[in-house]
């Protein structure tokens, strides 16, 4: 049984991004707990970086990964642009290409574009602790753009498609 480290971005004191009082680790506290939970009625086992609002660094999310030798980290986020409604849709982020994480980041992409998000592809960003750091494929989620208020109605209208696809697309990579 494969083992997933759940990463909800931010937390605590750290807001991430924000609009019209509306906070990313909020959404994404949210969202993870409800992929952990459909995850977990599929029998695998799932780990959190954190399940409450507190806030981890980078790094300390990489090693609670590392030293539980998950088999696979997905950290979820929230993404924002200059001007409120410039851009729409989700984007994954990994460590770079041709390796198991960025078929997990095509099929959660391919999953959360069914919901009705514009799937704006993969892009390699190793600068990233959670992305370079960990010992397992990681894949960094950006659901939907907070600042832009067509994702959020969509995130607010299809929370628990949107959970259903993040959930699927880890099952497809890691029954594959």
């Amino acid at each position: 049984m494969p083992t997933i480290m759940l990463d909800a971005g931010h937390g605590g004191w750290h807001n991430g991004a924000s609009y019209e009082g509306r906070n990313e680790k909020d959404d994404v506290l949210a969202l993870t707990l409800a992929v952990g939970d459909i995850l977990n009625n599929a029998d695998i086992d799932v780990r959190y970086t954190r399940s409450d609002d507190s806030y981890i660094s980078p790094r300390e999310r990489a090693n609670r990964a590392n030293e539980q030798g998950v088999d696979y980290f997905v950290s979820i986020h929230r993404n924002s642009s200059p001007y409120p409604g410039q851009y729409s849709g989700v984007e994954s982020l990994i460590y770079n290409r041709r390796c198991v994480a960025e078929t997990l980041a095509e099929n959660i992409n391919r999953n959360l574009g069914s919901v009705g998000f514009i799937n704006q592809g993969i892009a390699e960003r190793p600068g990233l602790i959670v992305l370079n750091s960990t010992n397992m494929p990681a894949v960094l989620v950006e659901v939907g753009f907070i600042n832009t208020p067509a994702d959020n109605y969509t995130f607010d209208t299809k929370f628990n498609a949107i959970a259903q696809a993040i959930a699927d697309g880890i099952l497809e990579t890691v029954d594959a």
